[in-house]
């Protein structure tokens, strides 16, 4: 007989129906015998009363792959509001070993717990709700990359094993590639903006490794970046609106569409403006935050983390809205491939969304001549081989363009609500974790 998935067995009511997946749940009721099964759509729940068919369960554990086919009964209690009575059971893949954790139960995301959440993933995974979280994630991804696609973007794939750690910044990851050094790219930064010189508008999702020594709640050592890039832009104002929106339009969606998961899942009410994005400079954040809170920050050259935080819950009650930029940060912040504005300050932008930085948003420089200035400003070799291929873009033109790296983990965390961006990565890997 043809398979039944969960989600379709109420359409199946009072006929016969088959149904295939994994025991979630079972359960004794006055001498009855109930199991659900779960599949990619949901649960089905299942009476058993033949003691025949109750005995091929006996020493089977939750996890356990079965066929089961039955008789549809309407049942508005059940899951779906149907069941199968009278059924037959195939089992296909016997677990006889008792499960270290219990899925059919709410899995645990208190700090103390998050250890024993990433040792067992493999199995907590199969939790529903823990599902809701990377099914969230999916659909988040899919709606970056349609509100791109529709707006002339072209998706790129770039290398993430590079000669040199050329970009400078964050601590890289160095390997042996044949008797060579290698290292794991920081970014697609160069290639990024050499494609501008050929699409215009590009755009890619991929991994990302930083080497940095950080063990806290919003640092992972292998994370999932949106990088964008876009030519003929007339001005910083017009990359960071084009970033802005569509991180509402992401957001708008996923809250229509994942509505009741989100709810659920305690998620934060979204709090968005129909104006643009409220935009604060670095010096009016520190000035800001100086005054409210009696610490003095004024002399950093970027923003506290304590500092985000503020700035967002700021913008919320205050603005209305989740989303926040902090502009203009100070010259000795900004690097070679930025674009500087005459008053001493970096044509970039950091989106913050609920107390996190998940996108840097900056204008690059675009002039040839100027570019070698910068890189040479900066202390770096502009006759070495790693700027070799990134320099003949510029050489050979290419227009105003900026961009953004946008972190889709931290995205996801905080749409969620969740308290550390490993919550919402499948399988995360920081100083301490390696597997699985």
């Amino acid at each position: 007989m043809k398979r039944t998935l969960s989600s379709g067995l109420k359409e199946q009511i009072g006929s016969q129906a088959t149904i295939s997946g994994w025991i979630h749940k079972k359960r004794l009721m006055g001498g009855l015998t109930f199991i659900n099964v779960r599949d990619r759509k949901g649960l089905v729940q299942v009476l058993i009363e033949d003691k025949h068919e109750v005995e091929k369960l006996r020493g089977l554990h939750i996890g356990t792959v079965l066929n089961v086919t039955g008789n549809v009964v309407a049942d508005d209690r059940a899951p779906g509001g149907a069941e199968i009575h009278e059924p037959t059971l195939e089992i296909i893949s016997a677990v006889t070993d008792e499960p270290p954790i219990e899925i059919d139960k709410p899995i645990g995301h208190k700090p103390d717990n998050l250890d024993t959440l990433f040792e067992y993933r493999v199995l907590n995974v199969r939790n529903l709700a823990e599902q809701k979280i990377f099914k969230i994630r999916a659909s988040m991804v899919r709606y970056i990359r349609e509100y791109l696609q529709e707006r002339d973007f072209i998706e790129i794939d770039t290398p993430k094993l590079l000669a040199e750690p050329t970009e400078g910044g964050a601590e890289v990851f160095k390997l042996d590639y044949f008797g060579k050094m290698a290292t794991l790219a920081q970014s697609p930064q160069f290639y990024k903006q050499i494609m501008v010189g050929a699409f215009e508008r590009v755009f890619e999702i991929g991994h990302s490794y930083r080497a940095e020594p950080s063990a806290t709640t919003r640092h992972m050592t292998e994370l999932t970046m949106l990088d964008i890039e876009v030519g003929f832009v007339e001005s910083h104002d017009e990359v960071l609106n084009i970033v802005a929106d569509m991180t509402k339009a992401v957001l708008i969606k996923v809250y229509k569409e994942h509505a009741d998961d989100l709810r659920s899942l305690n998620a934060p009410e979204l709090k968005l403006t129909e104006d643009a994005v409220p935009q604060f400079t670095i010096a009016e954040i520190h000035e800001m935050y100086t005054k409210a809170t009696k610490t003095d920050v004024t002399d950093e050259k970027d923003l506290t983390p304590d500092e985000e935080r503020w700035i967002c819950e700021h913008a919320r009650k205050q603005l209305g809205s989740d989303l926040v930029y902090a502009t203009h940060f100070p010259k000795v912040a900004g690097k070679f491939y930025h674009k500087f504005n005459d008053d001493d300050t970096v044509a970039w932008g950091d989106l913050l969304f609920r107390g996190i930085e998940i996108a840097t948003v900056p204008l690059r420089e675009n002039n040839y001549e100027k570019m070698i200035e910068q890189m040479e400003s900066s202390g770096l070799d502009v006759e070495h081989e790693g700027f070799k291929h990134y320099l003949q873009a510029f050489k050979y033109g290419l227009p105003v363009h900026g961009g953004c790296g946008f972190g889709v983990d931290r995205f996801v965390q905080k749409t969620i609500g969740l308290n550390n961006v490993k919550e919402a990565t499948l399988f995360p890997r920081d100083l301490n974790r390696l597997t699985p």
